[in-house]
């Protein structure tokens, strides 16, 4: 879950209502994301564990519909399901017959994002921000450092597509050194997405924790 988490919190970081002092780069993702409705995206996601240099690698569907709501599928090489809805937080894993239940308030409960899902925040100041030069020419690469950093989250670098403004990879470090990096492909913008994909109902048989 922890995760998934770390992740889900800076894609609605990047989708809240928050407002920027100037014209620069993360004013412009700020808009960007601000006018979109909804996106889905097939996406690679690499955890890689510090201490025993193992990685990894999952794929699988990502969607999103404003204010906040999110899809997570993970298909591959295990179904795992996470689904952010209005009020619950659903973390189903098939092969298991099992599903975990959280209120949205205590999965996504830190100050900086709650600040943020209100509209209070400010990227600006809630992380110290440098464009990295030195990086991949084809994105604009940014990296932030939270002025208060969590455990899950003491780094967090994004690549952007500097002409759509649209985030294509992010990749988040914990305090133990461990990397969480998520890719995104084949994206589309405000597609009418089913209501259905943000609720969940556990099939018979599934256990409920």
């Amino acid at each position: 879950m922890k995760y998934l988490v770390t992740i889900i919190s800076l894609f609605i970081l990047l989708s809240g209502t928050a407002v920027f002092a100037d014209e620069g780069t993360l004013a412009k993702i700020q808009r960007q994301y601000e006018s979109i409705e909804s996106f889905q995206a097939d996406f690679t996601q690499e955890l890689s564990v510090a201490a025993s240099r193992e990685i990894d690698e999952r794929h699988g569907q990502l969607f999103f519909q404003q204010p906040g709501l999110i899809r997570w599928e993970t298909v591959s090489p295990e179904k795992e399901l996470l689904v952010v809805g209005p009020e619950l937080v659903w973390n189903y894993f098939e092969e298991e017959e099992t599903a975990y239940q959280y209120a949205v308030e205590d999965v996504l409960g830190s100050a900086m994002v709650l600040r943020i899902l209100s509209g209070q925040a400010r990227l600006d100041e809630d992380f110290i921000t440098e464009e990295d030069l030195s990086e991949d020419a084809e994105y604009t690469v940014i990296r932030l450092r939270p002025r208060n950093p969590e455990p899950n989250l003491v780094e967090a670098t994004i690549w952007v597509d500097p002409d759509t403004f649209l985030l294509r990879r992010i990749k988040a470090v914990d305090f133990y050194g461990n990397t969480n990096q998520v890719e995104l492909e084949k994206l589309v913008l405000n597609s009418e997405l089913d209501p259905d994909l943000f609720e969940f109902t556990p099939p018979d048989g599934v256990a409920v924790r």
